[in-house]
């Protein structure tokens, strides 16, 4: 539910701008209010968790995030709907913060790596289905049906805790760093802000590189503090655990190397292949589909045989296909296209289960929560640098072959294309270098 949020507003931009009377400039925010938010409150969320208990803060997320679907749908203007994107991102960051935590706790004795791959599967087929289903909702009932179903699913799930979820031990009673969450949420909302406008702007302008170097001078203080302070908000000592920060390191570059194929892809099926929206549609589950098979499989296997030769395995699967891709020209076959999207979906599926069981397997149950939602922030922000740079390269790359963006020509855009998949791919080699350090620890 979390996750599909994150991409079942897209097709729903542009009925929402007419009816809110917004322009389309503004309206973008409907969405980045939702992802900056998800990202700069993921570590506050963890950390609260270890502190007050992650089931209750994990049931506290369900109610939040209905309450904000449920505002969402009420909205009649425009700063209503992104004041209520906010209040459902908050909800959003309280479950993808404790659902790793409460399954690798409750599977410490055995079967984490599968649960964990339940998990990795539910994550990706939400991220990955969500235009398709925004798509069917918005076209028969209206662009506020895809924030009202969301109402019934989180009670009945809160309900559901209540008597599924394991209870929380005492609460821990150690102060709460407010400065350290105040410079990571400024640090990191202006970094990413930058990061997705910076294209629009122009990577060079004085806004885009202004914008950048602040945040990372303020992410900088916050590092600094959070050294420092004696109850911090982020535990760095986590990455002193050689598991959890090639884990996480490897997982930011793949989710970003993942999202130059969702990204571009339905450009090359819709404006080179000329195919519907509908069939981009059915053709781009293919991908979250062979996922959800796969996924689980490799969990279940790296309970018995580690997660080492699993990850890298996925890692090449994932090269191989940026490698197929290059190959595509304008009279591309849709089976072959299909198998091409299929071998990204293996390869994911190999991947992400078992690294997520090895990040978590790694950290002292006590920080979990804290484990957990730093794996969900590189997991965010590796889309977010994959959207960015991926349109980036992409248009760059059009106007360099003279399509241009508004009319291009096939030829410029199959072009444009390549550079892409091939820097994706690149992305990719070098997730796998540093996933290889995995194979030496």
């Amino acid at each position: 539910m979390s996750t599909l949020d994150s991409s079942i507003a897209n097709v729903a931009l542009p009925t929402m701008s007419a009816e809110l009377a917004a322009p389309v400039h503004l309206i973008q925010w409907v969405l980045t209010a939702y992802l900056l938010t998800i990202c700069a409150t993921l570590p506050i969320m963890g950390k609260l968790s270890d502190m007050w208990g992650r089931t209750r803060v994990y049931q506290f997320g369900f109610l939040l995030f209905a309450f904000g679907s449920a505002w969402c749908g009420l909205s009649h203007s425009l700063s209503m709907l992104i004041g209520s994107r906010i209040i459902q991102a908050l909800g959003a960051a309280c479950l993808m913060s404790n659902s790793q935590a409460i399954v690798a706790q409750t599977f410490a004795n055995g079967d984490r790596g599968r649960a964990l791959g339940i998990i990795g599967t539910v994550v990706s087929l939400g991220s990955l289905t969500g235009p398709g289903i925004g798509g069917i909702l918005v076209h028969h009932f209206g662009w506020p049906t895809i924030f009202w179903i969301n109402v019934p699913i989180g009670v009945m799930a809160f309900i559901a805790g209540m008597f599924i979820l394991p209870k929380d031990s005492a609460a821990r009673r150690e102060p709460f760093d407010y400065t350290g969450s105040g410079l990571f949420i400024v640090g990191m909302t202006a970094f990413l802000y930058s990061l997705s406008n910076a294209q629009d702007w122009g990577w060079s302008s004085a806004s885009a590189i202004g914008g950048l170097v602040g945040a990372v001078l303020v992410l900088v203080v916050f590092f600094l503090w959070e050294k420092r302070t004696r109850f911090p908000m982020v535990d760095f000592s986590l990455y002193r655990i050689p598991a959890f920060a090639v884990g996480n390191l490897t997982a930011l570059l793949v989710f970003t190397a993942n999202f130059f194929t969702t990204v571009l892809m339905p450009f090359f099926m819709q404006n080179v292949l000329s195919l519907s929206v509908e069939h981009t549609g059915y053709m781009m589950m293919v991908y979250p589909i062979t996922m959800a098979v796969v996924a689980p499989m490799s969990g279940y296997l790296s309970d018995r045989m580690g997660s080492k030769l699993l990850t890298t395995a996925g890692l090449f699967v994932m090269l191989a296909g940026f490698a197929c891709l290059l190959t595509l020209s304008a009279h591309a076959s849709l089976v072959l296209l299909a198998v091409f999207l299929a071998m990204f979906g293996m390869g994911s599926g190999l991947f992400q289960s078992p690294n997520n069981a090895s990040i978590m397997g790694a950290v002292p149950a006590k920080k979990l929560g804290s484990a957990g939602g730093l794996n969900a922030l590189a997991r965010n922000v590796g889309m977010v640098l994959g959207t960015s740079v991926s349109v980036s390269i992409y248009a760059t790359g059009l106007q360099h072959f003279g399509g241009g963006v508004a009319t291009p020509d096939p030829h410029a855009m199959m072009n444009a294309l390549r550079i892409s998949f091939a820097a994706g791919g690149a992305v990719c080699v070098l997730a796998l270098a540093v996933s290889a350090r995995r194979l030496k620890l």
